[in-house]
């Protein structure tokens, strides 16, 4: 048994691995995090974005107050400006109260806007004005409030993209990239794998009988993998291997199963489609064997491909929703969708956690 408290710094808990990449981004927030200026982390979605920011704030002279999270992505577009600046009482409907945004509540601290690439134009200005004046104004307000507090932003979308096609201000992208932060994918630096295995390894606490064993066949296998979800993929996927597999030491024939996971659900769907357009079988079109779905009458109208596509994606999300007790987070993993990908499609269909 280990004794005291450990001496690791917030960058090297935060931000694990030994490669050449890896390393550079440790040293670049060593070096940024003790200034108050405002960072652009950009990187593919699941690389690790929020983590860089929670680095950034723990390595700060502002450690010790608050770090405030919000997903620009997820929150309906008429509701974040008050998400962000609060409102008063009566300002609008259903505005029983005064209410402080999340401004104020990073007061002192540091305010990580994450998605800041689906922030909608309209906003874009009004966090503009924001980051000039450092002071607030509640929605239904007068009186600026004044704001001590660090921007800290994240995109997956290509910003300079989205400048050249107006979408995103350039203005705006200047106050935010003072110091631009850019992540590789996992897929960039493979040899962190081992490392963050046994990072997530550590972090589920299991018992030391169920302690699982990845074998040099498993982080091969692993290595080979694409990771279009990246670290947040690979997380999952020791998250399930630690569920099924409690106590075992797995090989690569053990992940390549666990990676083909959310094929069934793809080639279902695929099937779906070429059952339901009674497209004759053919071998992309496999129905005859282990999938029994029901016959659809034959049609003499046109086949309306984009509404089943619909139908059958919001069935499913109702579904995942149930099972996961209108866990959010927990549908997206039994979908492998991104958390903020689901939300988007739950506003799409009209789905509120309520009614699942």
């Amino acid at each position: 048994m280990k004794l005291g408290l450990s001496t690791e710094s917030p960058v090297d808990r935060l931000l694990v691995g030994r490669s050449e990449s890896m390393q550079s981004l440790r040293q670049l927030v060593r070096q940024v995090a003790p200034t108050n200026a405002s960072v652009l982390i950009t990187g593919p979605s699941g690389s690790g974005k929020e983590m860089v920011a929670r680095a950034l704030h723990l390595e700060s002279r502002r450690a010790t107050g608050n770090f405030v999270a919000v997903n620009c992505g997820a929150i309906p577009h008429d509701l974040l400006e008050s998400e962000l600046f609060g409102h008063e009482r009566g300002s609008f409907t259903g505005a029983v109260a005064q209410v402080r945004g999340r401004f104020e509540d990073a007061d002192g601290g540091t305010l990580f806007l994450d998605e800041i690439g689906d922030m909608p134009p309209a906003m874009q200005v009004k966090l503009l004005r924001v980051l000039e004046e450092r002071n607030v104004t509640r929605v239904g307000g007068r009186n600026p409030i004044p704001i001590d507090t660090r921007i800290i932003s994240a995109t997956h979308r290509d910003i300079d993209r989205a400048i050249e096609t107006n979408s995103f201000r350039e203005d705006l992208f200047y106050r935010l990239a003072v110091l631009p932060v850019a992540l590789p994918s996992l897929a960039e630096r493979t040899e962190d794998i081992p490392l963050l295995v046994q990072h997530f390894l550590e972090r589920s606490h299991a018992p030391e009988q169920d302690r699982l064993v990845f074998s040099h066949g498993a982080l091969m296998a692993m290595a080979e993998h694409r990771w279009p979800g990246n670290v947040r993929e690979l997380r999952n996927v020791v998250e399930r291997a630690a569920i099924l597999y409690p106590g075992r030491e797995l090989g690569g024939s053990d992940i390549k199963a666990l990676l083909q996971r959310a094929e069934p659900g793809r080639r279902l769907e695929r099937e779906m489609l070429w059952a339901m357009s009674e497209l004759p079988a053919s071998p992309a079109n496999p129905i005859q064997g282990e999938l029994a779905l029901p016959h659809k009458p034959a049609s003499t109208g046109p086949i309306d491909l984009r509404s089943m596509v619909a139908d059958f994606e919001h069935q499913h999300i109702l579904d995942a929703l149930r099972k996961s007790k209108g866990v959010v987070a927990d549908a997206a993993r039994l979908l492998s969708l991104q958390r903020t990908t689901l939300i988007e499609k739950m506003h799409k269909y009209g789905v509120v956690r309520e009614t699942v």
